[in-house]
Parts: C-alpha cells; structure tokens; sequence
C-alpha cells in the first residue's frame, strides 16, 4: 500500500490543506522528506527544483543557515511561552522600519487569521458591516471570505461552501478585479466598512492589480469613509522588499502579512494607522487574541529572514532576472509549439496562462487550458521539476536557484512541449 493511500485512512483526503491532494492536475502528490538549497527529496528519493517553496515563504530556499540558526537557538530557550518577549518587539521593529504609512502591528499564526482579523477590526473602526472582495482574491477560509458570485457584475455574496450560513456572507459584496465600475456599484449598494484586496493577486494564478485601480480603489475608500486593507500575505516581502508599495507607492488603511515574515513558520500579521489598530484589545473595544501569536520559535525565524532580506535588497532585482528568464523560455518554446501562453512576473513571483491572451480578472483566467496545464504539471514533475499542483498558484523564485536550475527548467519544457 502506497503512503498516500495510507494517509487518506487517517487524514482527510490524505492531505491537511486541499490543493496538495493534487486533485486538479491528477496523479498521486509525492510525500517530501526533506529539501536544501532550490531543491527538495521525496521519501522515495526522487528529487525536484522547488517551484513552490512551501507557497512562497522561503525566499532563501530551504534550511537556509542563518534561519536555521535562529529557529534552534530559540527552541533551545523555549518553544513558547503564553507571555510577550523582546524577539516580537525586534521583528514587529524591523517590518515597520519599511513602512512609514503604517504605526503599529499585531502577529498572529497565519494568514487567514490576519485578514479575519483585519477585517473585524475595519468594521469596528468604521461601525460599517459590508465588505468588499474581489473575484479570484483568496483571503483565507473564514466565512465572509468564503463566497461566490451571483448573477450581477456586483452582488452580495453567496455561500461557496457548506457549513458557511448565508447570513454571515450577506454583507459580503464580489467586484471584479481590475473593475472600477463594478466597485463604485457596490459602494453605492451597500454600507461598506472595508474593502480587502491583493493588489498582486497570486491566487489566480499571478494577476497583478493595474495602478490605476488600486489608486482608485483608495480615492472610492477615502470619499465613502471606509478602510482599505491590502491582502500582502503572500506578496510581501516577494513582490520587493515592501511588497506591493515598492510596485505602485500605494499607501492602504491596514495590510496583512504572512508566509515570508515567518521565514517558513506559522505566521501572519497586521499592521495599520495607529488610530485603527488601537481599536485592538487591549487598548480598544475589538477583540483578537491567540495562545501562540508571537511565539518566539516564529519570531526568530521571521527576524532572521527580514533582516537579511535588508541587508541584501539587490536579491530582488536577481530574482526577477531568473523569473523572468523561465518565462521568457517557456514563452518562446510555447510559440513554437502553437501553444497559448502568456505571463506575468513581479519580483520573485511568476505566474503563467495557457491562453491567447494576459487575463486581468477571474473570469479571464477560468478561459486559460487547465488540462493542458495539467499535462504540464504532470510531465514536468516526472522529470524532476516541482510546480504547483494548480493553475490557479503562484510559482516562486529563492534565491538558491540558479541559471543553470533555470535553463534546465526551459530544457526540459522543450523536450515535453510537443506532447502537451
């Protein structure tokens, strides 16, 4: 019996979050033991160049030194205390250094609980109820972020899963990303206390917001009085050192973060205006808290990371160089073969399309070939190459990746694209 089979006795679909069942791309997921450097080893022994880096924190690759280092000589001291120690004031010191429009931060232990989090916090800023999300824009699966469109451009979300009661998605409004109109129609629809967006969507594959939107965006929060929250979880720190201000110089209400400031640790945050965030308990009415938020093992792994990442902020230039590089390969092999592609690239982040044109919105991407990307996942991965077991992921780049890891990728592209 295979581990997988094994795994699905006693896990849920043998998996603990569910795109790694492998589901939409088809054949079994590998079972990884270990990694180093770009790379990483199944139980079997067969080894792939990470594309994934467990979906984005580990912009240094895997056991890298210095963030090893760290996260031992923490556990050495303590894996967790319940109580506040200086690491929290060190790393929450360092993220706020890189923005000077955002006064306090509060940690937590991912990145669903920071947007829940965030977005409590708007609607007991602003005493509004409504929200504003945007088709394709994954913010964790709490239950207001849960929803699906219904027949209008603009329109009170509907459940998209069991268990989620209509009730609590009533004041959720979908927009379609890229779309002004569709916002100003739901602003005028409803009372909107927040609206949350990734203004680098990487959960649609990578679709990055146009700069007009996002400016418009904080003209529409700033003229109906509600709070702007940037969902960086998995841009910050990834799409520059700033995440998306280093792009567009954007300034939101609040931003969430996750994945690179944990530096492959359970971590989320958010950090806002010192007049939102000291709405917060203890200092304010709106309640958060968790046992493990700030544990110092997190902690420690999350400073090592930001600080070496500003101390090395030439990595990003390097690192969009090489994902560019892969794209720019797979781009020029795909016209050879009469295959749709098209991509996009923002700092160490890539996403690609098998469609004849660079989609903008969700309804855009569902037009991309998803079987033929399938076809890709699956021979790439047989040969050796690790990307993410859904046409709707980011792809990443660490810093351990080489051009020859890069041009072996666009080798063996070549080698498979005709029978894709």
């Amino acid at each position: 019996m295979g581990i997988f089979n094994e795994a699905q006795k006693y896990i849920v679909g043998g998996v603990n979050s569910p795109v790694r069942a492998f589901k939409s791309v088809g054949g079994e997921p590998p079972f990884i033991e270990r990694g180093k450097g770009a790379y990483i080893w199944d139980i079997e022994g067969h080894k792939y160049l990470d594309y994934i880096q467990s979906w984005g924190p580990l912009i240094f690759g895997h056991c890298d030194s210095d963030i090893e280092e760290a996260i031992i000589e923490a556990v050495k001291k303590g894996v967790s205390f319940g109580a506040p120690t200086k690491v929290e004031v060190d790393l929450a010191k360092e993220v706020l250094e890189l923005f000077p429009h955002l006064d306090l931060i509060r940690f937590v232990n991912s990145g669903t609980e920071a947007t829940m989090s965030a977005i409590r916090l708007a609607r007991g800023f602003t005493g509004k109820d409504d929200i504003i999300k945007f088709e394709g824009c994954y913010h964790g699966h709490s239950d207001s972020l849960l929803v699906s469109a219904g027949s209008g451009a603009a329109t009170f979300g509907v459940p998209s899963s069991p268990g989620v009661p209509a009730d609590f998605t009533k004041h959720t409004l979908l927009a379609k990303y890229n779309d002004l109109e569709s916002v100003k129609e739901c602003f005028e629809k409803g009372d909107v206390g927040c609206v949350i967006v990734e203004p680098i969507a990487g959960n649609m594959s990578l679709v990055p917001g146009e700069k007009e939107f996002l400016e418009g965006l904080r003209d529409l929060c700033n003229h109906y009085g509600a709070v702007l929250i940037f969902d960086e979880v998995m841009s910050g720190f990834r799409a520059g050192l700033r995440g998306s201000y280093d792009v567009y110089g954007i300034k939101a209400d609040i931003v969430t973060f996750g994945k690179v400031i944990g530096g492959g640790m359970p971590v989320g945050a958010f950090a806002g205006k010192k007049e939102i965030m000291e709405k917060l308990s203890p200092v304010g009415p709106v309640y958060q808290a968790g046992t493990l938020s700030g544990n110092p093992v997190a902690m420690s792994a999350g400073l090592a990371t930001i600080k070496k990442l500003k101390a090395n902020p030439e990595i990003y230039k390097n690192l969009e160089a090489k994902a560019k590089k892969l794209m720019e390969g797979f781009e020029s092999i795909s016209k050879e073969n009469g295959i749709d592609f098209n991509y996009n690239v923002v700092g160490s982040m890539f996403g690609f399309f098998f469609n004849p044109k660079k989609p903008k919105n969700f309804d855009e991407v569902n037009e991309s070939d998803t079987n033929r990307y399938a076809a890709f996942h699956n021979k790439m991965l047989k040969e050796g190459f690790y990307f993410a077991p859904s046409a709707y992921e980011t792809g990443f780049i660490c810093t351990p990746m080489s051009d020859d890891d890069i041009q072996k990728s666009i080798d063996t592209y070549k080698n498979i694209a005709k029978e894709i």
